[in-house]
């Protein structure tokens, strides 16, 4: 089996595929809040706690962190519990087959990779992924696999602890939909501005992006929503057409398959 791990800035969320390409299927999947201070011991504890005897069962590692001081760990508790793979880490200068068309291709996070990578394969024609996380992103992926760069916002959590810490008044609330858009009451309020704020703002860019980026005015577009609050923004949301909450896992699968077949066509 392979393990999947992407590592955020708010949940880590783990997956185990079993079978390849075709035939690969998401047996399992967890989310658990991300610790920075977190040791590779304590991070292969935590996923060895989760997959309980399956753990033996593991082959292969894929990964990625977006969190700088755990991706050392991630690659420490990988090379320690995990054997010899053959394992991947997604970083900049990993061969995924995406042209990044950016300025510097190192800057653009590996979630946002391993999203190109899963959304060009799932979805024909161009696609935008809005991932729904510590920050809200808009990304484009032409119909030929290319990223072509995105835009980055707040997320909806950011929204609410910056709510809470900076207005005396004001607290953090439960994030769900209000019973109107005019709320009665101070958290209703917030939840009607919160969630409906941000649906419009992702359907502002999203219109943006068709409006603007050639080729994305077609009807053959698709939107997919993934990420923890991706269940939560999905109806909100005019222009998201779909979502699929692992599509950074099934990235990761995908890279992980792609570098096995060109480490075979090396060898030959």
């Amino acid at each position: 089996m392979l393990l999947t791990v992407d590592v955020g800035n708010t949940n880590i969320h783990l997956g185990v595929f079993a079978g390849s390409g075709d035939h690969a299927t998401l047996v399992r999947d967890w989310r658990i809040h991300t610790d920075p201070a977190l040791t590779a011991d304590e991070l292969a504890l935590a996923i060895r706690g989760l997959l309980g005897p399956d753990i033996e069962q593991v082959t292969s590692v894929a990964a990625l962190s977006t969190v700088p001081s755990l991706l050392r760990e991630l690659r420490a508790m990988v090379d320690r519990y995990h054997g010899a793979g053959p394992h991947i880490l997604l970083e900049p200068g990993v061969r995924t087959g995406v042209p990044l068309l950016v300025d510097n291709p190192k800057e653009v996070g590996a979630d946002r990779v391993a999203n190109c990578v899963a959304a060009h394969e799932k979805y024909p024609g161009p696609c935008i992924v809005v991932a729904f996380g510590t920050a809200t992103v808009v990304d484009a992926v032409s119909a030929r696999g290319e990223f072509l760069g995105g835009a980055i916002a707040p997320g909806v959590n950011l929204a609410v602890e910056a709510l809470s810490e900076h207005t005396v008044t004001l607290r953090k609330i439960e994030l769900m939909p209000p019973r109107s858009v005019l709320g009665k009451n101070t958290a209703e309020a917030l939840q009607s501005g919160i969630l409906y704020g941000f649906a419009g703002q992702v359907d502002a860019l999203v219109d943006r992006v068709r409006r603007e980026v050639p080729g994305f005015d077609a009807d053959d577009v698709t939107v997919v929503a993934t990420g923890f609050l991706a269940p939560l923004m999905f109806d909100e949301c005019r222009t998201v057409g779909t979502q699929n909450p692992h599509l950074t896992l099934e990235g990761l699968r995908l890279v992980h398959e792609r570098a096995k077949q060109n480490a075979r066509s090396r060898a030959r």
